[in-house]
């Protein structure tokens, strides 16, 4: 089953801007899906029209197999969470705990469950050592962590990325991308939708989307999404770093079937 389907889908803010055009796609249940664009390419959009925020003018979305409309948004926007890309517009709490806790008690959790989920999954964020502290005086990185794991204690089938690591610096970004993928090696159902302008992280994903001008150019595996440097370079994306490198080594006979830098390292290092 898809756990996101889009069919033939349009949306304007207004009736002169076309943001998404006759776009059709889909997102396999458990996948780790890099939706990525140039500004204005309408990958956004999309994350606001899957959680219910907004509705498309015309086509249909369908959430694990039911149609999203106006009786079905509430429901189906319990089987997702959304990260936004500045956490301190997340931050409801006065303390890492209170934050964590904000949607279980929305979701009327019991109390004395409460505090054992809390625990849970800022120990999984590598947050349970500051639970008492106030938000504010955290990194950008640890709050992103921290919202994080306020969305994974709800238990969503779907976990949103919008924008996730946009405003963090290089370590903060590691950090997420982590945080990310050990959420996803603990929970195979878990399906992750990551809105990204950062090539280098989409590159990690199982599937890659490629945006341009409310159309999507490009829809299969990052390995084959970077090949056509022209075709980035016209929708003002990069190659990855990465990518590039591993290119590079199969010139010299050395093939790593990994997508970051430790499988590359690894593989020189078996190569001599």
């Amino acid at each position: 089953m898809n756990a996101i389907e889009f069919k033939n889908l349009r949306f304007s803010y207004n009736s002169s801007s076309l943001i998404l055009d006759d776009v059709s796609l889909s997102v396999k249940k458990g996948e780790y899906v890099s939706i990525v664009g140039h500004n204005g390419s309408g990958k956004s959009t999309l994350a606001k029209l899957i959680i219910g925020l907004i509705a498309p003018n015309k086509g249909s979305i369908f959430i694990n197999g039911e149609e999203l409309t106006r009786k079905t948004v509430n429901t189906l926007r319990q089987q997702m969470a959304m990260v936004f890309q500045n956490p301190d517009n997340q931050f409801i709490g006065a303390t890492v705990e209170d934050d964590i806790a904000f949607g279980l008690e929305n979701h009327r959790v019991p109390h004395q469950d409460m505090q054992e989920i809390v625990e849970n999954f800022a120990k999984k964020v590598g947050m349970i050592d500051y639970l008492k502290q106030e938000p504010s005086k955290l990194s950008g990185g640890q709050k992103q962590r921290v919202a994080i794991a306020g969305a994974l204690a709800l238990a969503p089938k779907i976990l949103i990325l919008d924008e996730a690591t946009s405003m963090l610096d290089p370590r903060g970004k590691r950090e997420i991308t982590e945080v990310v993928n050990k959420s996803k090696e603990a929970d195979s159902e878990l399906t992750i939708v990551s809105i990204t302008h950062d090539i280098e992280e989409a590159y990690l994903s199982d599937h890659v989307i490629v945006l341009g001008n409310g159309k999507v150019v490009f829809d299969g595996k990052p390995e084959d999404a970077f090949k056509n440097k022209e075709k980035l370079e016209e929708l003002q994306l990069a190659t990855p770093f990465v990518f590039e490198m591993k290119e590079k080594l199969k010139e010299l006979g050395i093939v790593s079937n990994g997508n970051d830098i430790e499988s590359l390292a690894e593989a020189i290092w078996e190569s001599k």
